[in-house]
C-alpha cells in the first residue's frame, strides 16, 4: 500500500517525539511504501534523519520564499477576488461560516493549482478588501481597530499558510497527516484531487497550541484573531474531512470533539518505545540529580523548571540539574533566554544545558528521577521512555501527561515552580519511594505504551481504509477509562 506521510516543522527535518513517532512507524511497516510531504520554512533545512528504504519520496513544501510555479495548464487571468471574500468573509462573520469557509478554501485550491495566487493575496484589492470587511465588522474599542498594516500583515501571513495548496498533491492510497492545521492541507489537496482517504494524528491538540504560542505573538490583536480564526477553522475542515482520526491519548480526543470531530470516527493510539532500547538502568548517579529531555522551546517552559531547580538548590545545594536537547534552527534565542535566567537565579553552575546525545538512553541515566516541564504535550515520548528505563518521573499536568505516568509518578500543575520542586525534593529524598515508583513506571510502560502495539493499530487502519472497507469497533481501552 502507498502511504503519503504529511508533516510540518518535523520529520525528516526536525528532532523531537513526533519525528521519533513518524520513523518508529515507516521503519516498523517495511510492506508499505511512503511518500513524505514535509512542511518546512524555507527549503533550507538539513534533512536530520535517514530515511528507510521504504520511503520512496520526499517533498518539501516551503511556507516562505517564492511561491511555486503553477503545475496544470489553464486560465491564468481569473481573479480570486470573489472567492477571497468567502475566505474573508467565513472568518468574519459566524453565518454558515465553516460551511463558507471549507468550500472557499477548496475553490482556492484549485485556483492555486493554475493561476498565481499569492500575487492576488498580495495584491492593493485584496488588502483594501479586507481593510472594509474589517471596518463593518469590528466592534471592539476604537484604539484596537484594524490599521492598513494590519490588513496587509494579516494577508500575507494568509498567503504564506495557503502555500502548501499550490504544489502538486501527492498520489497515494491514502493521506496520512500527522498533525491538524497547516500539515492538514496536502493531505485536503490529495483528497480532492484524487478522492484519498485522510487520517489525522495528533500528537498536541494544534488549535491549543496555536493559542499558547500567539500569547507573546509579534502582532497586534486585529491580526492575531484573523490568523486564530483561520486555523479554527482549518482544523474543524481537517476533522470533518477525515476518515479516521487518531490522537495520541484521551485528553487529545476530548479536545477534538469539543472542537466538532465526530467520536465516531476517533480511534486513541497512543505513541510506544521499544524496550529493547530502553533496557532498565540499575544504578544512579551520585549526587541527586534532576535529567530534562527535549526541544528547546517555550512550549516546553524551562524557565519554571529553573525556577523551581532553584527552589531545590536552595534546600539540597549538592543537587545538579542536566538538560538534554537542542533549540529549533532559527529559534535559538530562546536558549539564550533561558542561559540568562539561570545566570540570574545563580544556578548557571549546577544547571547545565547539555545539547543532545547520541543515545538518548544516556540522558535518562544521568538523572536521578527526570522531570517533563511543558505546558503543552500530546503523549510525550520522553516520558514512556524514562518510565521503561525505569526512572521515577515529576511531570506538569498537560496533555496526555496523566494517562501516561498514571500513580507512578508525581504530577503537579503547569507554571508552579514551587509545586514542581516540593516534587522534585520529595523523590530526591526519598530512595525507598523512587525507587518504588521507578520499578511500577517500568512495568506499567511495558504493559501500555510498546511500539509494536501502536504499529499494529496503524498497520490495521492503513488495510481497512486503504481498501475501502469501514473499520471494525475499536476495543475497549482500560487505561484510558482509568485515565481523569
Amino acid at each position: 500500500m502507498k502511504i503519503a506521510m504529511m508533516t510540518e516543522g518535523t520529520y525528516p527535518y526536525g528532532f523531537g517525539g513526533v519525528s521519533v513517532w513518524c520513523d518508529q512507524l515507516i521503519r516498523g511497516m517495511p510492506g508499505h511504501e511512503f511518500r513524505v510531504v514535509a512542511i518546512v520554512a524555507t527549503e533550507a533545512e538539513q534533512l536530520v534523519w535517514s530515511l528507510p528504504q521504504n520511503v520512496s519520496s520526499l517533498s518539501a513544501v516551503p511556507l516562505w520564499g517564492s511561491a511555486p510555479p503553477a503545475w496544470t495548464r489553464g486560465r491564468r487571468d481569473e481573479p480570486p477576488l470573489p472567492l477571497l471574500t468567502e475566505l474573508v468573509g467565513s472568518l468574519l462573520d459566524s453565518a454558515q461560516a465553516q460551511r463558507r469557509f471549507a468550500t472557499a478554501l477548496r475553490e482556492l485550491f484549485e485556483f492555486g493549482q493554475r493561476g498565481n495566487l499569492g500575487v492576488h493575496l498580495a495584491s492593493e484589492k485584496a488588502v483594501r478588501l479586507l481593510s472594509t470587511a474589517w471596518a463593518e465588522s469590528w466592534r471592539g474599542p476604537a484604539p484596537t481597530a484594524p490599521t492598513i498594516h494590519d490588513a496587509v500583515t494579516a494577508m500575507r501571513l494568509l498567503d504564506h499558510c495557503l502555500r502548501p495548496l499550490l504544489h502538486r498533491p501527492a498520489q497515494a492510497d491514502i493521506a496520512h497527516a500527522v498533525t491538524n492545521g497547516l500539515g492538514v492541507l496536502p493531505a485536503l489537496a490529495a483528497k480532492w484531487r484524487y478522492g484519498m482517504p485522510i487520517i489525522v494524528t495528533e500528537h498536541g491538540v494544534y488549535l491549543r497550541e496555536q493559542y499558547l504560542q500567539y500569547r507573546n505573538g509579534p502582532y497586534r490583536w486585529p491580526v492575531k484573531a484573523f490568523h486564530l480564526e483561520f486555523m479554527r477553522r482549518l482544523c474543524a475542515l481537517g476533522y470533518s474531512e477525515a476518515a479516521m482520526i487518531t490522537p495520541g491519548n484521551v485528553y487529545n480526543r476530548r479536545w477534538e470533539e469539543r472542537l466538532g470531530a465526530d467520536p465516531a470516527h476517533i480511534r486513541t493510539v497512543y505513541n510506544g518505545v521499544d524496550p529493547a532500547n530502553f533496557p532498565v538502568l540499575d544504578s544512579e548517579p551520585q549526587t541527586p540529580t534532576i535529567s530534562w529531555v527535549g526541544r528547546i522551546d517555550p512550549i516546553k517552559d524551562l524557565e519554571t523548571l529553573l525556577r523551581a531547580f532553584a527552589l531545590v538548590h536552595r534546600e539540597m545545594p549538592d543537587a545538579r540539574l542536566r538538560m538534554f536537547g537542542s533549540p529549533p534552527k532559527g529559534r535559538e534565542s530562546y536558549l539564550q533566554r533561558c542561559r540568562a535566567a539561570a545566570a540570574e537565579l545563580g544556578i548557571a553552575e549546577t544547571a547545565t544545558f547539555e545539547g543532545r546525545v547520541e543515545n538518548i538512553r544516556d540522558a535518562y541515566e544521568a538523572g536521578s528521577i527526570v522531570v517533563l516541564s511543558s505546558v503543552s504535550e500530546g503523549f510525550p515520548y520522553s516520558l514512556i521512555e524514562a518510565m521503561t528505563c525505569g526512572r521515577a518521573c515529576v511531570a506538569t499536568d498537560v496533555g496526555g501527561v496523566i494517562e501516561a505516568v498514571g500513580d507512578t509518578g508525581i504530577v503537579v500543575p503547569p507554571r508552579s515552580p514551587a509545586a514542581m520542586a516540593q516534587a522534585c525534593l520529595t523523590l530526591l529524598r526519598d530512595g525507598e519511594a523512587r525507587h518504588r515508583l521507578a520499578a511500577a513506571a517500568r512495568a506499567r510502560a511495558l504493559e501500555n505504551f510498546t511500539v509494536d502495539a501502536a504499529i499494529n493499530t496503524f498497520d490495521e487502519i492503513y488495510n481497512f481504509l486503504g481498501h475501502g472497507r469501514p473499520l471494525p469497533v475499536a476495543p475497549a481501552q482500560p487505561v484510558a477509562e482509568a485515565a481523569r
